[in-house]
């Protein structure tokens, strides 16, 4: 069966526990033309909040999924894709490896197995929440992210990588390595993605670009351009350019 996310060149990312920038609504974020939405934080994730973003999504014509950070944070909501849970591998606390996700298991007896899958997290900036809540080893080169990213897909049978550099633009020969290095899981690029250029250059690595802070903080217009420079990115990758 083919992966949801196969086709995806670009993804928005919101934080419910963020607001979005005045006079914009989600049907605004939704007309982007971004490929699916993300719905997840690190901090400051409660029910009521996730419920509230999942509700206001879900009324549009476009995939919707939850990154959970914790099992309180975690609705079930008719028209929700699914959820997209992070293992982050470089982790210091084993807590984000398997201890989270066992606790979620635990606790919800209504988890869709069919509709959830993992994304293999690589935590680059140590100066990011992620990293200071994982304890993440960001002092790693391209061999080692490469590695990673060969044990992901081949040891653990991930589908997908994800390059998280959370709030910075990160370094482009790290996340060649780790394309170069996943045969046929989808390489996932978040952090400093603020514009066209850096939406096309990081498109010509990673399999799909994500955005965050930047719906929060500069809006949908923002939001646009970097759609266009992912999928034209994606365009010359298909073209051999």
């Amino acid at each position: 069966m083919t992966a949801p996310w196969a086709e995806w060149d670009h993804i928005v990312k919101i934080d419910p526990d963020k607001t979005l920038v005045e006079g914009e609504t989600f049907q605004d974020v939704c007309a982007t033309g971004t490929d699916a939405l993300e719905i997840g934080g690190t901090t400051g994730m409660t029910e009521e909040k996730m419920a509230r973003v999942v509700e206001a999504t879900t009324a549009y014509d476009i995939p919707v999924y939850i990154e959970p950070s914790n099992v309180g944070a975690v609705v079930h909501r008719e028209g929700l894709d699914g959820y997209l849970v992070p293992v982050v591998l470089n982790a210091g606390d084993v807590f984000w490896m398997t201890g989270a996700h066992k606790e979620w298991a635990r606790l919800d007896d209504d988890i869709d197995w069919g509709s959830t899958f993992t994304e293999a997290y690589i935590v680059l900036n140590p100066d990011s929440s992620v990293a200071r809540y994982t304890e993440a080893d960001c002092d790693i080169d391209a061999d080692e992210v490469a590695a990673y990213a060969e044990i992901a897909e081949r040891m653990f049978g991930q589908r997908i990588v994800y390059i998280e550099y959370s709030g910075i633009f990160g370094d482009t020969e790290i996340v060649r390595a780790a394309a170069d290095a996943a045969e046929e899981a989808r390489v996932f690029y978040g952090g400093g993605i603020g514009d066209y250029d850096a939406a096309y250059e990081m498109g010509r690595h990673a399999d799909t670009v994500i955005v965050g802070d930047l719906v929060h903080d500069e809006g949908v217009d923002a939001v646009r351009e970097t759609v266009e420079g992912a999928k034209d990115a994606k365009s010359e990758r298909a073209d051999g350019v």
